[in-house]
């Protein structure tokens, strides 16, 4: 299992920026769960996880941006009791709206309550949302969790950032399978995602930099899913090249990727990779 401390350098977990759109909540969802999992928690309580974050992102889809395009941040921080949860938006407050029954945002939260062992609520109108959730490991315990710095976003894709590289794996596979399946890949495209990624996180470890870091990006736009993972430590994104190939085929596993580039960047090195989204029929 992984080390799940925080350090002075700030937590162990996850920030994630996204779009706040409805097809995103699956995307926080799968990358929690990952996270959960590692840490060991139980599954009753990944459930309660899956319930409360589905809930808390779901109000900022619905309320924060009046329909218009806007940030949605989430924070996860795990320590040896448990995972504290921060959801943020920077949009009017949540509030009904006219098309949108009162009741639905009083049940939302009020489930939120009732599931974790800790909840915490606060903003106001035109001052954004911050939601806060405290689960235990196994179905007991309270914790607090302060609040924490949401990851800027500044484009289209997803963003996270993982605070040990040794999350990576089950955070990443789990993210880029949800994504993957979105777009009109095959379950061989599919496949090949996860296999690759699954293969990176696990030689990837150790090319991070001192802190341990992970910076990654995630788009599946028109153009299919793209991932940009980083930044590596002087080499580290070769050595992870040299590490894909399989000497008793001659080949690597980076051809399981349409595209696989090292792209260098003022905070180091990182690995480009993009699964095309197949060209319609004539």
């Amino acid at each position: 299992m992984a080390d799940t401390s925080t350090t002075s350098d700030g937590p162990s977990g996850l920030e994630m920026s996204l779009p706040a759109r409805a097809e995103n909540v699956t995307v926080v969802r799968h990358a929690l769960a990952g996270l959960a999992e590692e840490i060991g928690m139980d599954a009753p309580g990944i459930a309660d996880l899956k319930t409360v974050v589905t809930e808390a992102c779901m109000n900022v889809v619905v309320h924060a941006y009046d329909g218009q395009p806007g940030p949605l941040s989430v924070e996860a921080d795990p320590d040896a009791d448990g995972l504290t949860v921060i959801v943020r938006d920077s949009g009017v407050g949540i509030r009904p709206r006219p098309e949108v029954e009162p009741s639905s945002l009083r049940l939302g939260l009020s489930l939120i309550a009732a599931l974790s062992s800790s909840f915490s609520f606060s903003g106001g109108l035109n001052r954004g949302t911050e939601v806060e959730m405290r689960l235990p490991l196994h179905g007991g315990g309270a914790g607090e969790g302060g609040p924490g710095t949401p990851v800027e976003s500044t484009s289209d894709a997803t963003e996270i950032v993982v605070g040990r590289s040794e999350l990576l794996g089950p955070v990443l596979a789990r993210i880029v399978g949800a994504l993957a399946a979105r777009r009109d890949l095959s379950v061989d495209r599919v496949s090949d995602a996860v296999l690759l990624t699954d293969a990176i996180a696990e030689v990837a470890p150790g090319q991070f930099g001192a802190d341990g870091k992970v910076k990654l990006a995630l788009a599946d736009g028109d153009r299919g899913l793209e991932l940009r993972l980083g930044p590596m430590e002087d080499g580290g994104a070769e050595r992870i090249r040299e590490q894909l190939r399989v000497p008793d085929v001659g080949g690597s596993l980076e051809a399981l990727a349409d595209e696989f580039e090292v792209e260098g960047a003022a905070d180091g090195d990182y690995l480009a990779i993009r699964f095309r989204t197949p060209s319609p029929a004539p």
